[in-house]
């Protein structure tokens, strides 16, 4: 598959990571004109002056990657992050309430934010290393009816998680296609053939931090 680059958001999430990773990682975006990169919210600012001259979105994450900070809290982050110049906004479901089934609070939370975010897309990591297949349906629902954009896999960070798997990926995408969300695979995207399985089961999005690798 041709122009691979145009799927990648080029993700830097590392805790310990320095400044000159991420310049490295905005260079490399820059050279193999990825869609975009993946950074935490206090590095949006960096992105956006060293990325200002190119067509390279900047996504950033929030409430990551627990996603069990308060409604009020993640909305804030999201506001912060359009202000600072953010592109689009990767939010983590509250997990706990989704296995609870507490769908009224995960809805309301996932349009907050989507309100919050001006317009800008909004995708929803559900965290399929943690669900069922009947919890990330569930998960896919409440997506569809908060408005949101995309659903998104996982945070990659789940001690012992395998991260993206094509056969979640095509679970979510037959769930949300009629109602017109996208899905970004994210987690362990390594290697070109992984990144095509997850194309073909319905991703429009990779986010990975091997995108380099991948469309060389």
């Amino acid at each position: 598959m041709e122009n691979l680059n145009n799927y990648i958001e080029h993700t830097l999430l590392k805790q310990d990571a320095k400044e000159s990773d991420l310049l490295k990682l905005f260079a490399e975006a820059k050279e193999n004109h990825f869609y975009g990169v993946c950074v935490n919210p206090c590095y949006v600012k960096l992105a956006k002056e060293n990325l200002k001259d190119s067509e390279v979105k900047i996504v950033t994450v929030i409430g990551f990657p627990l996603g069990a900070n308060t409604t009020d809290v993640k909305v804030f982050e999201t506001k912060k992050a359009i202000e600072d110049g953010a592109d689009e906004i990767d939010m983590v479901i509250n997990v706990t309430k989704l296995k609870d089934r507490e769908k009224d609070f995960i809805v309301n939370e996932i349009n907050s934010i989507k309100r919050a975010c001006s317009g800008h897309n909004l995708k929803v990591i559900i965290e399929t290393d943690l669900l069922t297949k009947e919890d990330i349906v569930y998960a896919c629902q409440c997506a569809i009816s908060g408005g949101a954009d995309f659903v998104k896999t996982s945070t990659g960070f789940v001690k012992g998680g395998v991260g993206a798997k094509a056969e979640d990926v095509e679970l979510m995408f037959n769930t949300v296609k009629d109602s017109g969300l996208s899905v970004k695979a994210s987690g362990g995207i390594r290697d070109k053939q992984t990144a095509l399985d997850m194309i073909n089961a319905g991703a429009s999005r990779l986010g990975t931090s091997s995108g380099v690798k991948i469309v060389n």
